[in-house]
């Protein structure tokens, strides 16, 4: 086989990827990427008993680069791989005193060389034993999930050295030989470094831009040109609402964008015109309707087409070969170039019209809690369903929709993550005031999800929060959702459907200790899924 890839739902026959990505990544990139996980390694074992801050910044960039949808660029992969054997160099230490891995232990001198040793570091050449595989890649992923949600608040000058820790200690553990029990220890203690680093993120954004508020949401176009951002970064969406402020262009988000209009910061800028499309994997058309720029601020980029390849901008860890990429310098990034191009493009082809609410982060709900708690005391409010998470390209995906649909009116849907695009525009109605979508906000927002629970919870007086009257329907796609996952097994909740395929990573004996003590389950019919749901 020309690579292997099992990281994300659309894994190829839900086995694993072996010639080229489902999402678009050739077998060279997924080389790459193993190769500067495997370099990642090396530098967290330097760095277990002798820790440097350089190796946390290192490690929670090149984690976020190989997530699915994020870094196409062979060559960005090769600058953080001589840059990582840079670090090592820099910090005067072998690695042999430390243990007998080959992790960062050889010189190249070129790129051939570099190649020849990925084909080396493959997953399953790495890992033969599958249960051992698939514990690591478990909390690989959690932890790229992890280092995600550890970048977006460390850009915005928020930092927890105790994330960067765990990250060397569960990479630094990839490289040793350890029992089972340890192993599952370390994927249950992602899920605790998972809570911690959300509600880092969620510190760094409200304490940035306010706390998210109900918000109605253009979808229509003007008439004047436009600039469409893409991603999760609310640092480049500042500055560049800043920089166009008197430049006579709108600003639109797309998909993961959305929630910046929940934030008080960004209410003040007029030209913050509304959202076009819809999620991620929707961009090719979407983006080609556009008629003007685009910014990829973070992952979710898909194969660029050449209907827009010359007006697609990346930055950030994002990459693709032959795309425009803006760096930062000092702290900041230049976006001139994207928005002189703005000023000679046509307006937005409109796609649709109408508003959409959102802006239920904790903070606003807690502020509706008498409310909330009254319409459960009641009966008006029978049931939550939290349907977080993210969307994806497969027909089996409709189920989502189908089951907001059917779920009865007594009922309300928690969201968060580009999931909610199955449901966010259909009429579902409210319950007394209170919309029957609760829209949190990004996918890292899930962590709102969870203390509105934790909150419900001790407004009833319940020892166990699987006793509330919430059941979690989650949608999965990539490692911040493997993220997600484990921060909610952290905090204890049980009964958890999964779809629309259960991981690809998970062996038969790993899924066997997850649905034991879990019961983690793969979603179904959704009929029969709403029945389960509400009884």
């Amino acid at each position: 086989m020309s690579m292997f890839c099992f990281q994300c739902q659309e894994a190829a026959g839900c086995k694993g990827c072996t010639v080229k990505g489902m999402c678009g990544k050739e077998a060279s990139t997924a080389g790459m990427q193993d190769l500067l996980i495997h370099m990642l390694k090396g530098l967290a074992v330097l760095s277990e008993k002798n820790y440097d801050v350089r190796v946390g910044h290192t490690i929670i960039e090149g984690l976020f680069a190989t997530i699915t949808n994020a870094n196409f660029d062979d060559d960005r992969f090769h600058t953080m791989i001589f840059d990582a054997i840079k670090l090592r160099d820099e910090l005067k230490v072998k690695v042999s005193d430390y243990c007998d891995c080959d992790c960062l232990s050889f010189d190249p001198e070129s790129i051939t060389d570099l190649e020849t040793q990925a084909a080396k570091v493959s997953i399953l050449n790495v890992s033969p034993n599958e249960d051992v595989r698939s514990l690591r890649e478990l909390l690989l992923y959690g932890m790229k999930g992890v280092a995600a949600y550890a970048h977006h608040a460390m850009v915005q000058g928020y930092e927890d050295e105790s994330i960067y820790k765990f990250l060397v200690k569960g990479l630094a553990s990839m490289t040793k030989e350890l029992e089972v029990d340890q192993m599952v220890g370390l994927v249950l203690e992602c899920g605790e470094i998972a809570v911690t680093t959300m509600a880092l993120l969620d510190k760094a954004n409200t304490s940035t831009y306010g706390n998210p508020e109900i918000t109605e949401v253009n979808l229509g176009v003007g008439d004047r040109p436009g600039i469409l951002v893409s991603g999760h970064d609310l640092k480049d969406m500042k500055q560049l609402l800043e920089e166009t402020k008197n430049a006579g262009i709108d600003i639109y988000t797309h998909s993961e964008m959305l929630p910046t209009h929940y934030y008080p910061e960004f209410k003040k800028y007029t030209h913050l015109k509304g959202n076009y499309g819809g999620s991620w994997w929707h961009q090719n058309k979407e983006f080609a309707s556009f008629n003007g720029p685009i910014l990829m601020t973070t992952n979710c980029i898909t194969p660029v087409q050449e209907e827009y390849k010359d007006r697609i901008f990346t930055t950030g860890v994002v990459g693709y070969k032959g795309v425009q990429h803006i760096p930062e310098r000092d702290g900041k990034k230049d976006f001139s170039q994207v928005i002189e191009l703005a000023k000679t493009c046509k307006a937005p082809t409109q796609l649709e019209t109408g508003k959409i609410v959102g802006g239920f982060a904790h903070n606003q709900v807690l502020a509706l809690a008498d409310k909330v708690v009254a319409a459960v005391k009641s009966g008006a409010i029978k049931k939550f369903v939290v349907m977080a998470g993210c969307d994806g390209r497969q027909k089996g995906r409709n189920y989502f929709t189908e089951v907001a649909e059917k779920l009865p009116k007594d009922t309300v849907i928690l969201t968060a993550g580009c999931a909610k695009y199955r449901y966010n525009k259909l009429n579902l109605g409210d319950i007394g005031g209170i919309p029957r979508v609760l829209d949190a906000g990004q996918c890292n927002d899930s962590y709102s999800l969870a203390v509105i629970a934790l909150k419900l919870k001790e407004v009833f007086g319940l020892e166990d929060i699987n006793e509330l009257p919430i059941a979690y329907d989650i949608a999965w796609y990539e490692q911040k959702a493997v993220a997600v996952l484990l921060a909610l097994l952290h905090l204890g909740v049980k009964n958890i459907r999964l779809g629309p395929t259960l991981p690809a990573f998970l062996s038969p004996n790993v899924a066997k200790v997850l649905v034991e003590n879990f019961n983690i389950m793969p979603i179904g019919n959704s009929d029969e899924d709403v029945a389960k749901i509400m009884g």
